[in-house]
């Protein structure tokens, strides 16, 4: 049931680095924006305003490069999901190419306390973990 989700990014002059390709800080920055923008599709249905999830832990692996006007589309599924947290898998590609892989592990909060919670059975659902 679990399904992939994916969005495209143009490079831009912004996104370059001393060494003329894509800085690696800019994949983190994007690694949020594309985790954010599937959270509001998966829950434009339901929404779940008493949760918020925090980064604990990214795992990047660069392996290829992108340069300056290159069109990217970046993947992005959801693992393992169990107790507060639940891990985000993401890809970026310029065509087939595979640029970077990342694992990103999200702590969910309560929205009011901002303290660490259980997955509910609601965010399971929503997130395509349970039918």
């Amino acid at each position: 049931m679990n399904t992939e989700f994916s969005i495209k990014f143009q490079v831009t002059e912004e996104a370059i680095d001393t060494l003329h390709h894509v800085n690696n800080a800019v994949y983190v920055q994007w690694m949020e924006v594309v985790a954010s923008k599937h959270w509001q599709f998966l829950t434009q249905q339901n929404s779940l305003p008493e949760y918020i999830w925090v980064v604990m832990k990214h795992e990047i692996d660069y392996k290829n490069q992108a340069f300056l006007g290159d069109e990217i589309i970046a993947k992005t599924w959801v693992g393992d999901t169990k107790g507060v947290t639940s891990v985000r898998h993401i890809e970026f590609y310029k065509d087939d190419i595979l640029l970077v892989t990342a694992k990103t592990i999200w702590a969910m909060l309560d929205a009011k306390t901002q303290k660490p919670v259980r997955i509910r059975e609601k965010v399971l659902k929503v997130l395509g973990i349970i039918e």
